[in-house]
């Protein structure tokens, strides 16, 4: 199992970023992790990631807590399924892409900055794999 991070668009917060990428390293020490930005016009998500499931952050999608969140890593894991998370750039995902996505996934209610959605959504993977193997990090 892998997990693939990609952002649209580049951060404006450097610091925000780099929180990001300290629980995408940690994650590391549980599965595959990647965390890059995109541009949409020259990357081909279904192409690169055919058999991976697509979980888009959109502020219209499901709601997670952070339980649910972890069975969702749990079930991949078990399967053996990759996971390709997209965050959407300042206008949000591409339309064609949005349609096209397995899961819309919103992190809150509340609007937060692409930089900071980053942040959570790469702590919250950190936070499933330690669940799952026992970790003290999440208590």
């Amino acid at each position: 199992m892998k997990l693939f991070l990609y952002y649209i668009g580049k951060p404006r917060d450097a610091a925000a970023n780099r929180i990001a990428a300290v629980f995408v390293e940690r994650s590391t020490h549980y599965a595959g992790c990647e965390m890059r930005e995109i541009r949409p016009e020259r990357f081909d998500l279904w192409s690169r990631h055919a058999s991976a499931r697509k979980i888009f952050l959109d502020p219209a999608g499901r709601e997670m807590d952070s339980r649910q969140f972890t069975a969702l890593i749990a079930k991949a894991e078990m399967e053996g399924h990759d996971l390709v998370f997209l965050v959407g750039g300042a206008d949000g995902l591409p339309a064609a892409w949005r349609e096209r996505a397995d899961l819309l996934l919103s992190l809150s209610r509340l609007t937060l900055p692409h930089e900071l959605a980053r942040a959570l959504l790469a702590e919250q993977i950190y936070r499933a794999f330690a669940t799952l193997r026992g970790h003290p990090y999440p208590r």
